[in-house]
């Protein structure tokens, strides 16, 4: 007993010993029922590993059709904002195109109602241009009228030279009075309407001059038009 003890409180038993207590406790095999709770106490977490796995690939998956799907319909979102984006830009560009054509209409009717007013007026008189010799084919008609104006037509003038343009002179017994300037079209025609003051002297003659860009207090340039009353 004493080396048994002393041994023991060494930590270490005699291999007889270690052989005599193995054999105290006797050996006896596990139930049936004790192995089956055991196993079933391991197969749900052995199984869950790739139930886990599954479940990961198939929310990966989800993830990716729905990023597809965004992808997608974000691409749909862009050709409709392109779509919509050019209809808006052909629309403003109807109504920029709308707004000049009623201006024109408008400046148009404007000018129909003065001319009717001015051929119309009771103290309206007709002054006949003759073309002179710059201009020999060139022609025009004025219809002035003291307390509304004047009609002026012309035709065949000759092309203005870079710089220089045409003006129209009311002719009196003082001194002539700029009517106004003229652009006529490419083939020399013109037709506008004009005011004119209505305490302007008598006049006696009309004129068209060619004269620098923007025109003059006085004539300057070579007549060719012109027309007495």
């Amino acid at each position: 007993m004493d080396s048994i003890t002393e041994n023991d409180e060494r930590g270490e038993l005699e291999p007889p010993i270690l052989q005599g207590l193995a054999q105290v406790v006797p050996q006896v095999d596990p139930s049936p029922d004790l192995r089956a709770r055991v196993l079933n106490s391991v197969s749900p977490r052995s199984a869950s590993s790739p139930n886990r796995f599954v479940a990961w690939r198939l929310a990966t998956a989800a993830s990716l059709a729905l990023a597809a799907g965004l992808a997608i319909y974000t691409s749909q979102l862009k050709g409709r904002i392109t779509g919509l984006e050019r209809e808006l830009s052909d629309s403003r560009a109807q109504s920029a195109a709308s707004r000049l054509l009623v201006a024109d209409a408008q400046t148009a009717a404007t000018r129909a109602q003065s001319a009717v007013a001015i051929l119309s007026a009771p103290d309206v008189a007709r002054v006949d241009l003759a073309g002179q010799p710059v201009s020999p084919n060139a022609s025009a008609r004025a219809f002035w009228s003291r307390s509304r104006g004047m009609v002026f037509s012309a035709s065949n003038l000759p092309p203005l030279p870079a710089g220089r343009t045409y003006q129209l002179w009311v002719v009196t017994a003082q001194a002539p009075i700029s009517a106004g300037l003229l652009t006529p079209d490419a083939q020399g025609s013109f037709n506008e309407t004009f005011s004119t003051p209505p305490d302007i002297p008598q006049p006696v003659a009309m004129a068209v001059t060619i004269e620098p860009a923007g025109g003059v207090p006085s004539p300057t340039g070579e007549k060719y038009l012109v027309g007495t009353l």
